[in-house]
């Protein structure tokens, strides 16, 4: 299936490994081109060697207003079709561990720098009538999970905030979308375990194994599978999807919603 990605121009945040490395790089092989934005500068020139006519590198810290910044003036004159908005999640707490610090730092990372992005972002696309807005939250927005109180709190705000927009520019011809992964292979999973292990005083893989086996499908997903359905809602062919929340989990999420 054609696409139509080539020469569209996108932005990825999280781009220097799992999802948005995944993503990044699937964008590339479709010939669009990227403005790939993440912390680590060795990464980032690793992705961009793979078409270094098409990769503009943004190294940062996505949730800084400085990086921010920086990567609107990456753009250019150019006319931008769509952004991954994505960074890594909180520590895994208890409700009883947490502190009002800690609130404090998750609405900052998870809620409050996207929020300042996408009213960046909005202007620039509805000038051109398109654009794609992607933004990667967990499954955990439609079915909590164990030890992460703070990413099941603030995610769902992000989810609330996504659809609220998504009803305001509905006719401007930029969707707005969210895709909830579950247990993938990528680091990020390994703190879940992590905690878990320490909770329970059993090994790091029997953990692991365990919380795999409760998985319908049987296995973690892998980063490749999830980026090729964010590589569909990032395209034209997506233009009658607005405002969902999709996840991709493997058949753990039980609800019908």
């Amino acid at each position: 299936m054609n696409l139509h990605l080539n020469n569209q121009l996108f932005i990825v945040c999280g781009a220097s490994s799992g999802f948005g490395k995944a993503i990044a790089e699937a964008l590339i092989s479709e010939e669009a081109s990227v403005i790939a934005v993440a912390r680590r500068t060795d990464k980032l020139e690793t992705l961009a060697s793979l078409a270094p006519e098409r990769v503009t590198i943004v190294a940062g810290d996505i949730t800084d207003e400085e990086t921010r910044q920086k990567t609107i003036a990456a753009i250019g004159g150019r006319q931008l079709h769509g952004a991954l908005i994505n960074a890594g999640g909180p520590p895994a707490k208890t409700v009883m561990e947490t502190t009002a610090e800690d609130w404090d730092n998750a609405y900052r990372t998870l809620l409050r720098w996207k929020v300042a992005f996408t009213q960046a972002l909005v202007p620039l696309m509805q000038p051109y009538g398109y654009g794609r807005l992607l933004f990667i939250e967990s499954a955990s927005v439609k079915q909590p999970l164990e030890n992460l109180v703070l990413s099941n709190s603030l995610r769902v705000a992000v989810v609330g905030m996504v659809k609220t927009l998504s009803q305001e520019i509905a006719r401007t011809g930029i969707t707005a979308n969210v895709i909830g992964p579950g247990s993938h292979n990528t680091p990020a999973i390994d703190r879940i375990y992590h905690k878990k292990s320490e909770q329970t005083g059993l090994p790091f893989e029997q953990i692991k194994t365990a919380a795999v086996n409760q998985i319908p499908v049987g296995a973690l997903g892998e980063a490749d599978d999830f980026a090729s359905l964010a590589l569909w809602l990032l395209s034209p062919a997506s233009r009658y999807i607005t405002g969902q929340t999709i996840t991709v989990d493997g058949g753990v999420v039980r609800g019908t919603l």
